[in-house]
């Protein structure tokens, strides 16, 4: 992820205010919630923006959260809407944990920023961090959103051209069995008349 990326991203969080709750993800969240083994626990948003509304939804039911994300505009906003959180400003591929950290992942919105080549390395650093019965859970570009069944390029988001990056479904699931992760389910879900991969897989 380049530093254009992290401009567009802070520009973003100029007009946040009047966009927020434009996405539902109340059935991801009751669904990903309920396959979790415990209630409360400790969750890694990569990727958090101003942390709503997977951080915020934990912090409500007791968990720790710790949000990461390359936009200080974005970051700045979390520390306004959800306090609760504990913030790390860095790149998703160079941040670093200690092992078995955290019950829960998250990667909403954020994966398909990265080149795919990074993908299989990020899931190997997933599968590290969470604990065991740990899951994660992450939004994957496909077809239904670039039109190709593999993606390197550019496609606009509110009027900005933003870079996407994906494997085929096929690869995808390949790398994570390949990483030790047992994939529990991967749904194509329309939000906000966009069309994604939310997959949850399992340490």
């Amino acid at each position: 992820m380049d530093i254009t990326l992290r401009e567009i991203y802070n520009g973003f969080a100029e007009t946040y205010e009047k966009n927020r709750g434009l996405f539902d993800m109340t059935k991801v969240l009751a669904s990903f919630y309920g396959r979790l083994h415990v209630e409360k626990g400790r969750l890694l948003d990569l990727g958090c923006g101003a942390g709503e509304p997977f951080p915020r939804f934990f912090i409500d039911r007791g968990w720790i959260v710790t949000g990461v994300d390359f936009s200080e505009r974005m970051l700045e906003l979390a520390s306004k809407y959800i306090p609760e959180m504990q913030t790390i400003y860095a790149d998703m591929c160079k941040v670093e944990f200690k092992p078995s950290q955290f019950e829960a992942i998250t990667a909403i919105y954020s994966l398909f920023h990265v080149p795919r080549n990074d993908h299989a390395a990020l899931f190997d650093k997933f599968y590290r961090w969470l604990c065991p019965k740990g899951k994660v859970l992450f939004t994957y570009a496909t077809k239904e959103f670039t039109g190709s069944i593999e993606f390197d390029g550019y496609k606009e988001f509110m009027n900005q051209e933003l870079y996407y990056s994906h494997k085929s479904p096929d690869k995808l699931y390949a790398d994570l069995e390949n990483t030790g992760f047992n994939i529990e389910s991967a749904d194509y879900r329309n939000i906000g008349n966009e069309i994604f991969l939310w997959v949850t897989a399992s340490r």
